[in-house]
C-alpha cells in the first residue's frame, strides 16, 4: 500500500524556501499489492465491460470476443515494452519519460501529448456510463451524471494515495463480483455454443444477420486496445513503487492477465447467453442480466457497476494528476504553470494538477461520445506505436547493460508490434485521424517555437536515481 507525494529534502535550501519543481520526487512506498489494486482499478474491468464493450457488440456482434482476444494478445507485446522501459526509466512521467530517454525529446513530447489526450478523455467516457447503471434507482442525464462522477473523483484524488488504495480496493472487489455474476448467468442460460465466437455476425437493420468483415475487426482493435489500456498505470506509479526494477514488470503483466480474464470471460458468456443476435447487438447487458435472473439481481449488478465507474474515475484522476505533476517538474510549460502543477497539498497530492485534470474532465462529459471514443482509440494506438519504437531502441549504449527487466524475443516483439499498430491506425476513421493529427501538429508547433529554443531550461525529463535494488536475494 502507499502513502503520499512529497518534496525531496534539500540540505542547501532554507526551511522556509520550497524546493523548486525540478527537485521534487515521489515517495517510494507502494508495494506490489497496492500497486496492483490501483492499476487494476484504473483498468476498471467491470466498468469497461459494461460501458465500452456494448459499443463493440453494436458494431462487431459475435466477433466482439475474438476482437478483444486479439487486442489482448497485442497488449502482451505492449506490456513487454512497458515492463522493460518502465524498469529502465522508472518515472511518474510514464510513456513520455521512457520515450524521451530512448527516442529523443520530440518523440517524448508527442507521446506526452497523446497520453494527455487519453488521460483527459478516458475518465469522462467511463463516467458518462454511470446514468445507465443508476437507472434502477435514479434517473439522471448521462452528461450530468458523468460530470458529477468526475467532480467526486477529483475531490477523492486530493487525498493521500494510501487512503485511495483502500477505497479503490473495496470498489474493485464489488466490480469483480458484478462481472462474475454476469459470467455465471450468461453461461447458465447459453443459447449458442463456442462456434458462435467465430461466426462473425452482427444484427442487421431488418432483423437479419450481417457479416462482420476482417477489416471491421481490425478497425475495432483500436477500441480493444483501449479496453485493457489501464495496465500502463503501473509505469506511471513506478516512481512510487518499491524496488521498481522488479515490481514494475510484475505489476504490469499481472494486471494485464487479470483484467483480460475479468473482461473476456463475461464477454464470451454474454455472447453465448443473449437470446438472439438482435439482443446481443443491442448490448444492453443490464437487461440481459435481469432476463436471466430477476430485477433484484439486475439492480445489484447495476449498482456495482456504478460504483466501479466512480472507482475508475478516482484512480484515473490520481494517475493523470501524476502525469501533469511530472511534466511540470520536467519544465514542459512556462515557469508560472510549472510552479502550479508541481505544487503539493497537505495530503501530499499534487492538488493543482488534480483539479486541472478533473474539472476539464467534467466539461468533456458534454462532448459527443463517438468523437471521444474515436480520438481515444487513435491516441492509444499511436502512443503504443511510439512506445514500441522506444523499446526497439532500449538496448543501445549505456542501456544495453543496465540492470532491468528484459522482454523475451527482443527485437522481434517491438518490430512486429510497430507493423501491426501502424496498420491498425490506417483503418481508423479519417475524421478521428484528422482531429488527433491536428492536435499533434499544434503540439509539434509548440515544441518548435517554445520548447526547442529553450532546450537547456525546458522539457528536461527527470529520472529518479533512488532505484537501487535492496541487498540480499
Amino acid at each position: 500500500m502507499t502513502d503520499t507525494l512529497r518534496p525531496a529534502e534539500t540540505a542547501a535550501a532554507p526551511p522556509d524556501v520550497p524546493a523548486p519543481p525540478e527537485s521534487r520526487t515521489l515517495k517510494r512506498s507502494i508495494g506490489v499489492v497496492g500497486g496492483t489494486l490501483l492499476t487494476l482499478s484504473c483498468v476498471t474491468p467491470a466498468s469497461t465491460l459494461f460501458v465500452v464493450v456494448p459499443d463493440l457488440f453494436g458494431s462487431l456482434g459475435t466477433a466482439t470476443a475474438l476482437t478483444i482476444a486479439i487486442g489482448s494478445l497485442l497488449c502482451v507485446a505492449v506490456a513487454f515494452c512497458y515492463s522493460e522501459l518502465g524498469t529502465l526509466v522508472p518515472s511518474a512521467g510514464g510513456e513520455y519519460a521512457m520515450v524521451s530517454t530512448m527516442a529523443g525529446r520530440l518523440a517524448g513530447w508527442l507521446v506526452f501529448v497523446l497520453s494527455l489526450l487519453v488521460v483527459m478523455i478516458v475518465p469522462p467516457v467511463i463516467a458518462m456510463g454511470t446514468a445507465d447503471y443508476l437507472e434502477p434507482v435514479l434517473h439522471l442525464d448521462p452528461s450530468l451524471a458523468g460530470a458529477g462522477v468526475m467532480l467526486l473523483a477529483t475531490l477523492a484524488g486530493l487525498l493521500d494515495l494510501r487512503a485511495n488504495a483502500w477505497i479503490t480496493g473495496v470498489f474493485l472487489v464489488l466490480e469483480v463480483i458484478a462481472a462474475a455474476v454476469v459470467a455465471v448467468l450468461g453461461f447458465a442460460h447459453a443459447e449458442r455454443g463456442p462456434g458462435s465466437l467465430v461466426s462473425m455476425e452482427v444484427g442487421g437493420t431488418g432483423g437479419g444477420a450481417d457479416p462482420v468483415t476482417a477489416m471491421l475487426v481490425v478497425s475495432g482493435l483500436a477500441i480493444a486496445l483501449f479496453i485493457t489500456q489501464g495496465f500502463s498505470t503501473a509505469v506511471y506509479l513506478s516512481e512510487e513503487l518499491e524496488n521498481p526494477r522488479r515490481n514494475v514488470a510484475r505489476t504490469v503483466l499481472a494486471t494485464l492477465a487479470i483484467s483480460t480474464v475479468i473482461i473476456l470471460v463475461p464477454v464470451v458468456a454474454i455472447t453465448f447467453g443473449a437470446s438472439d443476435l438482435a439482443e446481443l447487438t443491442g448490448g444492453d447487458i443490464s437487461a440481459m442480466v435481469t432476463a436471466w435472473s430477476n430485477s433484484a439481481v439486475g439492480t445489484f449488478v447495476s449498482l456495482c457497476v456504478a460504483l466501479a465507474i466512480v472507482n475508475a474515475g478516482i484512480v484515473m484522476v490520481i494517475q493523470n494528476s501524476r502525469v501533469l505533476f511530472a511534466s511540470a517538474r520536467d519544465k514542459a510549460w512556462p515557469a508560472p504553470v510549472n510552479g502550479l502543477f508541481a505544487r503539493l497539498g497537505r495530503f501530499g497530492s499534487p492538488w493543482v494538477a488534480t483539479l486541472a485534470v478533473g474539472v476539464p474532465g467534467a466539461a468533456l462529459c458534454y462532448v459527443n461520445l463517438d468523437t471521444l471514443y474515436g480520438v481515444t482509440g487513435v491516441s492509444v494506438t499511436a502512443m503504443y506505436l511510439l512506445v514500441a519504437v522506444a523499446a526497439l531502441l532500449s538496448r543501445r549504449g549505456a542501456h544495453r547493460h543496465a540492470h532491468a527487466w528484459r522482454m523475451p524475443l527482443w527485437p522481434v516483439v517491438p518490430v512486429l508490434l510497430i507493423a501491426v499498430l501502424a496498420y491498425v491506425l490506417t483503418q481508423q476513421e479519417a475524421s478521428h485521424l484528422l482531429l488527433t493529427g491536428s492536435i499533434a501538429a499544434v503540439a509539434t508547433l509548440y515544441w518548435a517555437l517554445y520548447l526547442r529554443p529553450r532546450r537547456d531550461t525546458r522539457w528536461l525529463v527527470t529520472v529518479p536515481q533512488d532505484v537501487r535494488e535492496p541487498a540480499g536475494p
